[in-house]
C-alpha cells in the first residue's frame, strides 16, 4: 500500500502551479477572507448537486459528482445573471434598436472578460467558436499551417488529449511526441523538458509550433508552459497551449515574466469552466490572422459583398466569428469568468490543492489500488484529477458499481488520451503493433476522479468508503455484472437498470406543459 506524506499547504504553495505569477486583470472582490467566504457560498450554487437517482439496492441517493474533468456542473449564479440579460435579447450587428445595441455591448463585454481572465494584452484577440478547445485547436492548426507552410513540424507531448494531437497531424502533417519526466518514485510527471529542448533543436528550421497542455486530463500534472514558450521562441517557433483542464483550477496568464515567455495561442473550454452551453475560446496574437482569409466565411465578417467579390473586415474578433453568435452561451461564460475572477483564482487554486492533497492521501490507503502519474504534491504540481485502478476489479466494473450502488459519478476508459493511458499501463501497441489484451472484455483503461468547486472532503470520504467495499467484496460485485463485449471495457449490471428516459424526456416535458395549458383553459 502506497503511503503519502501529508505536507501542509503553506509549504507547497511556495512553488506556484503555473510558472508565472500574473497580476489579475479582474480585480479580486474584498479581502482574502471575504473571498474565501464567497467561495464557500458559491459551492452550492450549481445545477445538479441535489439530483437523486435510484440505486441497485432499491434505495435512492443524491449523486456525488466527481467527473468535472469531463464537464463541470453549471453555475446557477451566472445563469441567473444571464436570464436577466436575456430580457434584452436580440441579434447583434446592429446599433439602431435598444435590444440589438445592448446585446452587442454584452457580447463584446464577454470577450473583454475572457481576455482579462487570462491576462491578455491588446495585441491578442479573443475568438469564440465551437463548444470546447477542439474547434479552436483545429482552427489554429489550419491558420498556422497556412501562415508558415515551410514549417511542417509540430512538437507535442505524450500526455495530450486527442484534441491537442489529431488537429496538428491532420492540418500540419508531422507531429513529434515528446516523452514525460519520471519523478523520484518512477511515476510519470510533466513533459521531459530536456527531451523537449533536444527535439526543438533537432527540428528548429521546420518547427511551426509546440502544442502542449497546461495540465493533463489523465494525471492532473501541470506543465511549465512559459518555459516551453521561451524554448520555442528561441528557434522562431510558436507555442500553442491547451488550457481546457487548467482554466477552472488555477491562475492563467498568456504573459510570462518577459515577452519571450508569452504564449502565442491559448484555448479553453467553457463546459469545463462551470459554463456548459457556452462557446469554446481561442486567445491568440492578432498578428497570426493578418493577411489570411478566415477559415469560415458568412454574415458579419464582411465590409462589402458584390456578386463577383467580397471584402473581409480587418476587425478582430469579428472577422473570425462568422454567423449569428451563441449569445446566451457567451454571456454565461463571461459572467462565470467574472465571478471566478472576482473571487480570485488564487483562492480557488489554494482550496482545490488542499482537497487534492486530502484525496491523494485517502485514496492511496485503499488496498490493491494503483495511482497513475506523479502523486506527491511536493514533487509535482497538479490539479484535482486522480486516476487509478483496483487490482481486484476492471475499471469499467468499478465505475459502474460506484454509480449503481453508491451514486458516485466518475469516468473510466482512456479519457480521449489513448496513447498516454496505454503508456501508463505499459500496453502501448505502438509502431503498428496491436496493443496487448485489447479485446471487448479487456480494453485497457483507468478510473478517474476529478474535482470542481462544489466538491468537499465528504465526497472524497464517500468514494474511498465505496472503493474499500469493492476491494472487500470483489467476487460479489463481479457476479452482479457482465462485460458489455463492445470493445469499450464497460460492464453492465445483470438485473438493475435505470434507463435515461426514466429521469427525463424532452417530449414528455413538452406534453406536460401542453396538458397544463389545457387544464387552465377548461
Amino acid at each position: 500500500m502506497l503511503q503519502l506524506r501529508f505536507v501542509p499547504f503553506y509549504l507547497l504553495h511556495a512553488s506556484l502551479m503555473i510558472d508565472s505569477a500574473p497580476s489579475p486583470r479582474i480585480e479580486p472582490f474584498g479581502t482574502h477572507n471575504d473571498r474565501n467566504e464567497a467561495l464557500d457560498a458559491l459551492r452550492t450554487e450549481f445545477d445538479g448537486l441535489e439530483t437523486e437517482y435510484p440505486l441497485a439496492d432499491g434505495s435512492t441517493a443524491r449523486r456525488t459528482y466527481l467527473d468535472s474533468a469531463a464537464s463541470t456542473l453549471r453555475c446557477t449564479v451566472a445563469d441567473d445573471i444571464v436570464r436577466r440579460a436575456l430580457r434584452h435579447y436580440a441579434n447583434t450587428h446592429s446599433q439602431l434598436h435598444d435590444g440589438a445595441r445592448i446585446m452587442t455591448h454584452l457580447y463584446h463585454q464577454a470577450h473583454e472578460i475572457v481576455g482579462d481572465f487570462v491576462d491578455a494584452s491588446d495585441d491578442y484577440t479573443v475568438v469564440f467558436g465551437g463548444s470546447g478547445v477542439t474547434a479552436g485547436l483545429n482552427r489554429m492548426a489550419r491558420v498556422l499551417a497556412e501562415r508558415r507552410p515551410d514549417r511542417d513540424v509540430v512538437i507535442t507531448t505524450l500526455m495530450e488529449h486527442h484534441a491537442n494531437d489529431l488537429p496538428h497531424r491532420k492540418h500540419v502533417g508531422n507531429v513529434v511526441h515528446v516523452p514525460l519526466e519520471k519523478d523520484p518514485d518512477g511515476d510519470a510527471g510533466r513533459v521531459d523538458v530536456a527531451a523537449l529542448q533536444h527535439a526543438i533543436g533537432e527540428y528548429a528550421d521546420r518547427l511551426n509550433y509546440v502544442a502542449v497542455t497546461a495540465a493533463s486530463n489523465v494525471t492532473g500534472v501541470i506543465n511549465p508552459v512559459h518555459e516551453i514558450a521561451k524554448m520555442a521562441h528561441e528557434v522562431g517557433a510558436l507555442c500553442v497551449v491547451d488550457a481546457a483542464q487548467s482554466a477552472a483550477h488555477l491562475p492563467l496568464s498568456v504573459q510570462g515574466h518577459d515577452p519571450s515567455e508569452a504564449l502565442d495561442v491559448l484555448c479553453m473550454s467553457g463546459h469545463k469552466i462551470y459554463a456548459p452551453g457556452s462557446p469554446g475560446v481561442t486567445v491568440a496574437r492578432k498578428a497570426l490572422f493578418d493577411g489570411l482569409e478566415p477559415q469560415e466565411v458568412g454574415g458579419g465578417i464582411v465590409d462589402r459583398v458584390e456578386t463577383d467579390r467580397y471584402e473581409i473586415t480587418d476587425a478582430l474578433p469579428e472577422r473570425e466569428e462568422a454567423g449569428t453568435p451563441n449569445l446566451p452561451g457567451a454571456l454565461r461564460l463571461g459572467a462565470t469568468l467574472q465571478l471566478l475572477g472576482r473571487i480570485g483564482m488564487d483562492v480557488i487554486e489554494a482550496d482545490e490543492r488542499e482537497l487534492t492533497q486530502y484525496a491523494l492521501q485517502r485514496i492511496s490507503e485503499v488496498d490493491g489500488l494503483t495511482l497513475y502519474g506523479s502523486h506527491r504534491l511536493e514533487v509535482a504540481d497538479r490539479i484535482g484529477v486522480i486516476t487509478f485502478n483496483l487490482e481486484a476489479l476492471p475499471h469499467g466494473l468499478v465505475a459502474a458499481a460506484l454509480n449503481d450502488y453508491f451514486g458516485i459519478a466518475v469516468r473510466n476508459e482512456c479519457f480521449c488520451a489513448q496513447p498516454f493511458v496505454r503508456d501508463l499501463l505499459g500496453r502501448t501497441g505502438g509502431d503498428g503493433a496491436p496493443a496487448e489484451e485489447c479485446g471487448p472484455e479487456t480494453q485497457p483503461g483507468m478510473v478517474r476522479v476529478s474535482f470542481g468547486l462544489y466538491n468537499t472532503t465528504d465526497d472524497v470520504d464517500a468514494v474511498v468508503d465505496a472503493l474499500e467495499d469493492l476491494v472487500e467484496r470483489p467476487d460479489w460485485y463481479r457476479k452482479q455484472y457482465r462485460p458489455a463485449m463492445d470493445g469499450s471495457g464497460d460492464w453492465l449490471h445483470r438485473s438493475f437498470e435505470h434507463p435515461p428516459e426514466a429521469s427525463f424526456s424532452l417530449t414528455e416535458a413538452v406534453d406536460e406543459w401542453l396538458q397544463g395549458v389545457e387544464a387552465t383553459t377548461d
